[in-house]
């Protein structure tokens, strides 16, 4: 009689399909437990950049490991360099620096949402973006610009340094 109470409530502890629901894992956590490495593999850092997204491609990721931009723990490091869980990233681009703390190791690229979840960002804030000139707007028809036309150009956006090359009079 005690089965048959149980079966009218639901109870289910002790069916296979009781454990499936405490399972459920959001897919992008999913997604990267995928991409990380199997059985504690070492990830390279130029790997690891590349598949959080911080560079572009993997050869970037080398080149710039290569030329000094990257470093781990304070040390400039190789591209086949090991990367470990608490580690500081350091990554110089264009005009800032990325600092991040490696949180997960991944190997393959994932989506940008679950990159992030990698890593925690302890940047500075990029730095505001400057007004760029807007191009010269040439009337309709007035052909190509002049020598004379281009200096000119060039001399407003800044380009040569402000003088021109040469001192005004001569």
């Amino acid at each position: 009689m005690a089965s048959e109470d149980e079966e009218k409530t639901g109870s289910t502890a002790g069916s296979p399909d009781a454990g499936k629901a405490d399972q459920a894992v959001d897919p992008k956590i999913a997604a990267a437990e995928a991409a990380g490495p199997q059985h504690g593999e070492p990830v390279r850092i130029d790997s690891w950049i590349w598949a959080v997204r911080l560079v572009k491609t993997r050869s970037m990721g080398a080149t710039a490991c290569k030329g000094g931009h990257v470093r781990v723990n304070g040390q400039n490091v190789k591209p086949s360099h090991t990367v470990r869980i608490g580690d500081e990233v350091r990554l110089r681009q264009e005009n800032r620096e990325r600092i991040v703390i490696v949180k997960r190791l991944i190997r393959k690229r994932v989506g940008a949402p679950v990159a992030a979840q990698c890593y925690v960002d302890n940047s500075p804030p990029p730095p505001p973006r400057e007004a760029v000139a807007p191009a010269g707007i040439r009337d309709r028809g007035a052909g190509r610009p002049t020598k004379r036309d281009r200096r000119e150009m060039e001399r407003l956006r800044g380009l040569m340094g402000g003088g021109g090359g040469r001192p005004p009079g001569q």
